[in-house]
């Protein structure tokens, strides 16, 4: 039986966009592909190109063509996208109750019991407050920060 990863945003955007890290994340897949994500992780995704474009980083174009490639990565397996369970949102107000030294902030949250319930053995993630929640959670961490 195969690991199950979840990447989160702030991870897989690397492998679409150019920034540190982003060939340690591009190995990281191609390695141990598919890898999982979530409803959030397109709504996310399709927020961060849209900043992007409007604070000037990519034109138009490149905007369509990074989320037509990352669309056309969920249709070929090569990520493998869960809806929202049932009860996402209980489950993030929980995990924010238990975990309240942790500054987690709501997407963090979802993204977390999005991988506990798909049951991930390892969390993807280029964000700090996330690496230390997922620790707390039990959770396997891979870490694509500064570290």
């Amino acid at each position: 039986m195969s690991e199950v990863i979840y990447f989160d945003t702030s991870a897989l955007a690397k492998w679409y966009l150019n920034e540190e890290r982003s060939q340690d994340v591009e190995r990281y897949i191609q390695e141990h592909g598919p890898v999982g994500i979530s409803d959030l992780t397109v709504l996310e995704i399709r927020c961060l190109l849209a900043r992007r474009r409007r604070e000037g980083n990519i034109d138009p174009k490149m905007e369509s063509r990074i989320f037509a490639t990352f669309q056309e990565d969920i249709r070929q397996h090569f990520l493998v996208c869960h809806p929202f369970p049932e009860g996402l949102t209980a489950g993030a107000v929980n995990l924010v109750s238990v975990h309240l030294d942790l500054p987690l902030r709501t997407l963090d949250a979802l993204h977390l019991v999005i991988a506990k319930e798909i049951q991930a053995d390892k969390l993807a993630t280029a964000d700090r407050i996330m690496v230390a929640a997922a620790k707390a959670m039990g959770l396997s961490v891979v870490r694509f920060d500064g570290r």
